[in-house]
């Protein structure tokens, strides 16, 4: 499970260094997509297998199936750290997310996945949402949260 936010920056050549408790629970390997909000999902390999089955079990007839699968598949790259636990992030997620070289960017825990947000997106989403965390829990007491 991943939990905690971070904030590190990207250097020139479009790589952050992933903290060391998100490194030792993804793994070597991992996968880099779009992620919804404008930020980017990392998934560690069984998480991405989980996710990725659950994409291809859905209905090709529907537009929107074919919309979502081709969101996550066409942004998704398999990724490894350096031996300085930096990875790179590909140009065109970072235009995605908007994040620009030698920025602050943050990484956030979401359970099954890592989040990658620019600084300034992270800042806006969070202002936005945090005064209506109490009604969006209530929304979903529903369902059990």
């Amino acid at each position: 499970m991943f939990m905690g936010e971070y904030a590190h920056s990207i250097d020139a050549k479009g790589r952050i260094i992933l903290p060391a408790d998100f490194r030792q629970e993804l793994g070597v390997s991992f996968v880099i997509t779009k992620g919804l909000d404008s930020c980017l999902f990392l998934y560690g390999q069984q998480a991405w297998e989980e996710l990725a089955a659950k994409l291809r079990a859905l209905p090709l007839a529907r537009p929107e199936a074919r919309a979502i699968v081709r969101f996550f598949f066409s942004g998704a790259r398999t990724l490894e750290c350096d031996k300085q636990g930096r990875f790179l992030v590909p140009a065109n997620l970072r235009t995605y997310a908007g994040i620009q070289l030698r920025e602050d960017v943050v990484l956030t825990g979401a359970d099954s996945r890592i989040e990658v947000w620019s600084r300034a997106r992270w800042s806006a989403y969070s202002s936005e949402v945090e005064p209506d965390v109490t009604a969006i829990a209530a929304s979903l007491s529903e369902l059990g949260i």
